[in-house]
């Protein structure tokens, strides 16, 4: 089982973990390994007996809170842009995926009023939201590759407004040539349709990603950016 170093009495040799399963365990300095300084914060893993844990294995230890982490993977509780907007690898809590969502938006929109660099910064954009929507992804403990479900529906979608534009204006080109609110209405009306299910899918997919809490301790993408 995995758990965090709460305490530990240096000159008795005991400690307490709280194991991620909720529980505390008492242990003492001989049932850990590798041999090396205990202090609060440690991620240890070990096997617990009636109460006690045993077999105490020393993983990683939590930086103190604003400090960088100098081993990979090892939760830290301050927002690092670099790897919140660049990299795909691990998890990323519920609030630093909102501070990333929101620089992308300000970027974008910044960008749209600037011809042609804003199409290309906006372009660029795609990789920073893709990242940190994977490893938000990756902190609930799902694929990373759902990250497509809200661009498969844009793209299903605007396929679906084409097709049923071009079957209007096909079937009813006479009409809309001459203006009918009937055949027009029946032209912009699944459009208007099509595009508030595209929007409503996005806003769903953006919402659920972004208040589903951590999947609590370690899970295969790496360990709880909270310390959870």
């Amino acid at each position: 089982m995995r758990g965090q170093i709460l305490s530990f009495d240096d000159t008795s040799g005991a400690g307490l973990i709280s194991g991620d399963d909720g529980i505390r365990y008492t242990f003492g300095r001989e049932a850990v390994s590798p041999p090396a300084a205990i202090t609060a914060g440690l991620r240890v893993d070990f096997v617990p007996v009636a109460g006690e844990a045993t077999n105490v294995m020393l993983l990683a230890a939590a930086p103190a809170p604003g400090a960088p982490s100098a081993t990979p993977g090892v939760p830290i509780d301050s927002y690092d842009f670099k790897t919140a907007l660049f990299s795909f690898q691990g998890r990323l809590r519920r609030q630093h995926f909102w501070i990333s969502w929101l620089i992308c938006l300000g970027v974008g929109v910044v960008a749209g009023w600037i011809p042609f660099l804003g199409m290309l910064i906006s372009l660029a954009l795609i990789w920073p939201n893709l990242a940190f929507t994977v490893k938000r992804l990756h902190d609930m403990g799902h694929s990373g590759w759902l990250c497509l479900v809200p661009i498969v529906a844009g793209i299903v979608g605007f396929i679906g407004i084409f097709a049923t534009a071009g079957a209007s204006i096909f079937t009813n080109y006479a009409a809309l040539e001459n203006e009918d609110p009937a055949a027009v209405w029946a032209l912009i009306g699944p459009m208007f349709g099509i595009i508030g299910i595209i929007c409503l899918v996005q806003l769903g997919f953006l919402i659920w990603i972004g208040v589903t809490d951590s999947q609590r301790g370690d899970n295969r993408f790496g360990p709880n950016p909270k310390g959870e």
